[in-house]
Parts: C-alpha cells; structure tokens; sequence
C-alpha cells in the first residue's frame, strides 16, 4: 500500500506523520523520520488492518491575511 508522509521540523528533530493512518514518528534526519513512520505505520496496521483503499489525502495549500 502508498500512504502519504508529512514531514517536518520541531526544534532538532524532523516528525513524519501519515494522515491516512495517523501515525506519527521521529528521526534525527528526514530518511530516519520516514523509515520510523514506515515502521511505526506497519506495525499500527498489523493490529488494526486498513480497509479502505480508496482513503487518499488532498495535499494543497493556502494563503492567510497575516504571516
């Protein structure tokens, strides 16, 4: 299965969340973030399978008024 990955940064750690499932994990750098999320996904859906193939999120953007 493709599931989206998010990352970012928070302070000297990079996050990796996938909005399909809701995991989320951490790493030093982004490869260590995302192969955590891998695994941290994997193992989420080995206790709760996901069924839904068709769950896909909409990535887009947007503009505020004030910064």
């Amino acid at each position: 299965m493709v599931f989206t990955a998010v990352i970012y940064r928070e302070g000297s750690l990079f996050v990796a969340a996938c909005p399909e499932i809701g995991s989320v994990s951490q790493g030093e750098n982004m490869e260590e973030a995302l192969q955590n999320l891998q695994e941290a996904t994997e193992l989420y859906l080995e206790e709760f399978p996901h069924t839904a193939a068709a769950d896909r999120s909409f990535i887009t953007t947007f503009q505020t008024a004030r910064a």
